[in-house]
């Protein structure tokens, strides 16, 4: 109750130090240490609302919303984890990963990735092409590596793993 009218008060546009002095009857004696921290959080959490909005829209205007990605958007606590889970559909410029795509090379990426065992050089003489830019088997790695370390950076349960793993 003292939590809904220092929120009411605020959304009225009192300052925490009116509210602390003038109002406490209706806030349950709430200090300015009190009131700063509710005022704080309250923001956060509406603007970690409003991006959860757009980042819903966004999705959903490039047909990429799946019930999943909705649950895990909705459920996100933090604006960390709402932003990793927007990573691979944000509207992005043209990336390298982009032009090794559109060079052909996303299937020697995915092979390389799940099979371990094959000798690099060897798969990625099956892409070469210099008509795609795509001269020599250098060029062929590098564009698989620029792949990956694309799909790496926009996984988010990866993300949220290392960044737990870094934090403790």
């Amino acid at each position: 109750q003292q939590i809904t009218a220092a929120i009411q008060l605020l959304d009225e546009g009192a300052t925490v130090p009116f509210i602390a002095r003038y109002r406490k009857e209706a806030t349950g004696s709430l200090d300015d240490t009190q009131l700063r921290t509710l005022e704080d959080r309250l923001r956060y959490l509406r603007d970690l609302e409003d991006r959860r909005t757009q980042i819903l829209t966004s999705i959903q205007e490039q047909n990429q919303l799946t019930p999943e990605l909705a649950h895990a958007i909705k459920t996100a606590d933090s604006k960390a984890r709402l932003e990793d889970l927007y990573l691979p559909y944000k509207p992005k410029r043209r990336t390298k990963a982009q032009i090794a795509r559109e060079a052909g090379l996303e299937p020697l990426a995915t092979a390389l990735m799940q099979t371990p065992s094959l000798e690099p050089g060897v798969e990625a003489e099956k892409y070469l092409n210099p008509d795609n830019g795509v001269p020599d088997i250098k060029s062929a790695l590098d564009g698989a590596k620029q792949i990956l370390m694309e799909q790496f950076a926009e996984d988010a349960e990866l993300i949220a793993k290392l960044r737990t793993y870094l934090q403790t």
